[in-house]
């Protein structure tokens, strides 16, 4: 376990440094200093001196890849990319174009984008699944066939409903949690009932409907009808024998996704006025702000190889048969 483990790190590594190349190829061939300055700037105040002196101060002033004004190893180190670039692997991001800190507003907002993406993740996942193990139960009757009409509406229906119905019907109308706003402590919960439960309620139906089209696979293989053969009721075959099976094709979706949750939901944060680090990359979108665009998307690679590892890794813990050399 301990090899795969190295292994998979080391394979990791070049993927990381190619995404972190792309990355920076594509933010800088785009856009160079000159121009975030000027857009930092504004066009009234963006004269050759400010832009300068805007550049300076940040350290855009610097060549890309190779600077000959240097000597030694300086002429490689001394450089645009690894200053921007590549000290993002030590976790060192520097500033943000409007002088703030990006370490200390990532850390800052960890917390609230988590307090509305955990409860979320959680109550989905135990939703969809008891969702779809109902639908499955009662598989070829009116209640499987308008539980699968009611999903298939449900994610046909826009993510931007939900949020905006949500918060006209339930805040607006019955004025029974806040529309929007964040606040510490108990006061935390007023704030996060109803994003966690549009959330909830937005991810249900494509969700159940996955999950039950795995159960579905599963209840038709030789071992269930082996598990009835035994005189187990339907209840016991679906928990004992088909939820722990279909494991494995769950996983993979699920597991994935646990990483991203420290990323926040964009569209929650933004029209909930979360501070987290959601909110903060549609910020740092509007204003043009590419050090924090950068710093996220970075991010936003290392926990997606992390998840696929913790995938690989809980496979093992569900199904005995997997063996990682």
């Amino acid at each position: 376990m301990l090899a795969y483990i190295v292994r998979r790190l080391l394979y990791a590594v070049p993927i990381l440094f190619g995404v972190n190349l792309f990355t920076f190829v594509l933010f800088f061939g785009v856009n160079s200093p000159d121009d975030i300055a000027r857009m930092q700037l504004g066009a009234k105040y963006a004269g050759a001196e400010a832009i300068t002196r805007w550049k300076t101060e940040r350290g855009y002033d610097k060549p890309m890849f190779f600077n000959p004004a240097r000597a030694g190893t300086a002429k490689l180190t001394d450089t645009l990319f690894v200053d921007k670039s590549l000290r993002m692997f030590t976790f060192e991001f520097g500033s943000a174009d409007d002088g703030h800190n990006i370490a200390r507003e990532i850390r800052s907002r960890m917390g609230p984008s988590l307090a509305v993406a955990l409860p979320t993740f959680a109550l989905g996942l135990f939703a969809a699944i008891t969702l779809a193990l109902l639908l499955v139960f009662f598989r070829a009757t009116a209640l499987d066939f308008w539980g699968v009409v009611a999903c298939v509406v449900m994610m046909s229906v826009s993510s931007m409903f939900y949020i905006i119905g949500g918060q006209w019907l339930v805040s607006k109308v019955w004025a029974l949690v806040p529309i929007s706003g964040y606040a510490g402590g108990l006061d935390m919960v007023r704030f996060l009932c109803l994003p966690v439960l549009i959330g909830v309620v937005a991810g249900l139906g494509s969700s159940a409907r996955w999950y039950r089209a795995i159960f579905l696979e599963e209840i038709s293989r030789d071992y269930v009808r082996t598990a009835r053969a035994k005189g187990l009721s339907e209840l016991a075959v679906l928990f004992r024998h088909v939820l722990r099976n279909a494991l494995i094709p769950i996983l993979t979706g699920v597991v994935v996704v646990i990483p991203f949750l420290f990323l926040g939901s964009l569209l929650m944060e933004s029209f909930f006025a979360i501070p987290g680090l959601g909110s903060y990359t549609i910020d740092a979108i509007r204003s043009q702000d590419f050090a924090v665009v950068r710093s996220m998307v970075f991010i936003g690679s290392v926990l997606y190889i992390v998840g696929l590892m913790l995938t690989d890794l809980s496979y093992t813990v569900v199904d005995p048969r997997v063996r990682l050399g």
